[in-house]
């Protein structure tokens, strides 16, 4: 709806204002207000009293009691895939699934794939979303024509998130050489505004999984093997100094850096020389003092629950009970000073952010509503996630300032069971300001 100007000598005249709910901001002090104020894709106001900011232009969304937070940041959603193979994922209920993924061999088929995915995720009140791992040395949904379709439709203003990409100079799960990663660095980055598409970093896959027997780690697989890093060399102690050539070369390109690493000795040699900034992605079977060291280095890490609710029986059948239980160390990476981000790796499983954060609370065995446990996993998904992407300064709270990218949901998540958590409505999706998705009543 429009309404007459009310705009207050002073104040700029705002083209939203959002009242009459509850706005959780994340902000620093943990503010919560009942409304705010948008002029443009910025928020200028925050607080109980936005109605100064209406001009004759303004649109007005009356929450009616709702509850707003800040668009949902998936830091680890591989969104070109998830178009292409909704509504299967590689992981359900009851384990692997079947489902093959759509063709994607030409550029009109990246763009449908990348669009459907855009529509999933508004839908879900995702507003931002890192793409790890497109490049040369990869095809279909990991290939640099991906890349080059999304910086189209950045272009053209038909993003409807934005979008953060890590480059991958390898195979996805596979192998890679220190020769590769660094004829990749030299390849171009196509143009595109950076707060829609940001190309800013580099994946590199450091060993596979434990339930495949290709984490490398201290521990030993049925067949006596430990497993090794994916990239290329003449014994472990090559590997892992070719990883670290691989590290220093990114660096040295001003690039942020995502290991995928599950093993303790993966994460280890990782870690020998990441930075702060950087992140481990997964990090399955990480150890307390490798907590440490991360949250001394400011090293980042991603976490998807939902995965590690389904996979330990896996873990367990290859690594026995006991490291099983030690595996995905919720509490500890929450408690550590870890700069912690949760995360979907959709199409692996689901993107829904609400069942995992609803299984990040069963893994710490929590039940009934806790609004400081809640607010602690949703800023996971929001302004930690910015603080990842490099973009805290301008997205991941509400704030003035900030970017207008927020989420309308039916029910304070804070009041939650969390078991209920995945039955509260996404009713709208703002991202700059602008309503991307609605099903308000």
């Amino acid at each position: 709806m429009r309404e007459e100007s009310m705009v207050a000598q002073g104040n700029p005249p705002a083209s939203l204002v959002v009242r009459g709910g509850t706005v959780l901001t994340f902000d620093a002090q943990g503010t919560v207000a009942t409304g705010f104020a948008a002029a443009g894709d910025r928020i200028v106001a925050v607080g109980d009293e936005v109605s100064a900011h209406l001009g004759p232009g303004t649109e007005v969304v009356e929450l009616a009691g709702r509850t707003v937070l800040p668009g949902i940041n998936d830091s680890h959603l591989h969104a070109a895939w998830l178009g292409a193979r909704w509504p299967h994922t590689l992981i359900g209920a009851d384990g692997f699934t079947a489902g093959e993924d759509a063709p994607m061999t030409n550029p009109a088929e990246r763009r449908a794939a990348i669009l459907r995915a855009g529509e999933l995720c508004t839908s879900l009140g995702i507003t931002s979303y890192t793409e790890p791992g497109l490049g040369p040395g990869e095809t279909g949904c990991f290939s640099p024509e991906v890349l080059e379709e999304y910086a189209a439709l950045a272009r053209e203003g038909r993003l409807r998130a934005r979008v953060t990409v890590l480059r991958l100079f390898g195979l996805l799960d596979g192998r890679s050489t220190l020769d590769d990663f660094e004829r990749g660095l030299a390849t171009p980055v196509p143009e595109a505004t950076r707060d829609w598409l940001d190309v800013s970093g580099v994946k590199i896959f450091a060993d596979g999984i434990a339930p495949m027997c290709t984490a490398w780690t201290h521990h030993g697989y049925p067949d006596g093997s430990h497993g090794s890093l994916l990239v290329d060399g003449e014994d472990d102690q090559d590997r892992a100094r070719k990883l670290a050539g691989m590290i220093s070369l990114a660096h040295a390109a001003g690039l942020s850096v995502g290991v995928h690493a599950t093993g303790d000795r993966s994460i280890e040699a990782a870690l020998a020389n990441l930075r702060r900034g950087d992140h481990i992605v997964h990090g399955d079977l990480v150890t307390p003092a490798q907590l440490a060291a991360m949250a001394s280095a400011g090293v980042g890490l991603t976490v998807q629950p939902a995965i590690a609710a389904a996979m330990g029986g896996a873990l367990a059948g290859v690594l026995g009970a006991d490291i099983a239980a030690k595996a995905w160390p919720l509490r500890e990476m929450l408690d550590s000073g870890v700069p912690l981000t949760l995360s979907s790796d959709a199409p692996v499983v689901t993107p829904d952010w609400r069942v995992h954060v609803a299984a990040a609370c069963r893994l710490l065995g929590t039940r009934g509503a806790n609004p400081e446990l809640m607010t602690r996993l949703l800023r996971c998904y929001t302004a930690a996630a910015a603080v990842q992407d490099g973009a805290a300064e301008w997205k991941g709270t509400l704030e003035p300032g900030k970017v207008a990218d927020f989420v309308v949901l039916a029910e304070n998540p804070l009041e939650a069971d969390p078991a209920a958590l995945p039955g509260v409505a996404v009713e709208a999706t703002f991202t700059g300001g602008r309503c991307v998705y609605s099903g308000l009543r």
